[in-house]
């Protein structure tokens, strides 16, 4: 009895191990999935419906964001894989979880509905500007770049603040999102909610938000790179205390409200 429970437990072990070794090789070749792949720049798109031209231009603008990264590599390539008619995409929601999108090795999935010409992807009644998704989800693939499958998150579980927020920095680059000053504000004014809204209409969910107000602190304030923060231990309640700190040394008049 105990040779034929052995039997069938080595069996079901060997069909799982093949059945995840067959998802594994799935989600690292998406092109297995689609019907065409288009080059564009630094990036390869594989689509199943004709390729809207002003695509292009976002992948450019993104890739222009890319370059201010300490982690970018000019010889980096990336796949990015459309919600156009893929099975490719719902097979990455079923594995990972509902999202706008999500990058990992070198590949990224727009999870959402895409507008290229108004420069957003849509889910759950929400916008997030296309170009800063993009390249959000491109930054979490320079980091497996750059630091590997053990030393990237979730394995090597790296505070999540740190590991979102750097993309968050690279990404959101707009008039209205360069300065720590204002971003702060910002959320002093939008107290309640989700996620927190742009000019443009697109949003940062709150968490995210947070973690890119640190993260603009720590690397422009501070001239920490994102290196060197991924090493330090310095407390997120402890970086905040500091940048709230930092924040009410440069009003003329107390604030009237606090936040965090």
């Amino acid at each position: 009895m105990k040779r034929i429970i052995a039997k069938w437990a080595a069996r079901i072990t060997a069909t799982g191990l093949l059945l995840l070794g067959i998802l594994a090789g799935i989600a690292l070749n998406p092109n297995w999935l689609y019907a065409n792949k288009t080059a564009a720049g630094m990036f390869t798109v594989y689509h199943h419906s004709p390729l809207e031209k002003d695509l292009i231009t976002r992948l450019d603008d993104a890739a222009q964001l890319l370059k201010s990264s300490e982690l970018f590599n000019e010889n980096t390539r990336l796949n990015l894989c459309l919600n156009d008619g893929s099975i490719y995409p719902k097979l990455m929601e079923t594995l990972r979880g509902q999202a706008f999108g999500w990058g990992f090795s070198d590949i990224i999935v727009l999870m959402g509905d895409a507008d290229s010409k108004a420069n957003y992807v849509a889910l759950n009644g929400h916008q997030w500007n296309l170009t800063q998704l993009i390249a959000h989800e491109a930054v979490h693939c320079l980091q497996f770049e750059k630091y590997g499958f053990l030393h990237s998150n979730p394995v090597a579980g790296h505070p999540n603040w740190k590991w979102e927020g750097y993309p968050e920095y690279i990404a959101r680059k707009d008039a209205d999102q360069l300065y720590l000053k204002a971003n702060i504000e910002r959320k002093m004014d939008e107290t309640d909610g989700w996620a927190f809204h742009f000019k443009d209409g697109t949003v940062a969910p709150r968490d995210y938000y947070e973690a890119w107000l640190l993260m603009q602190y720590c690397l422009d304030i501070k001239q920490m790179s994102f290196d060197d923060l991924l090493k330090d231990t310095t407390s997120q309640q402890a970086l905040t205390q500091q940048m709230m700190d930092y924040w009410y040394s440069k009003q003329e008049s107390p604030p009237t409200k606090l936040i965090f």
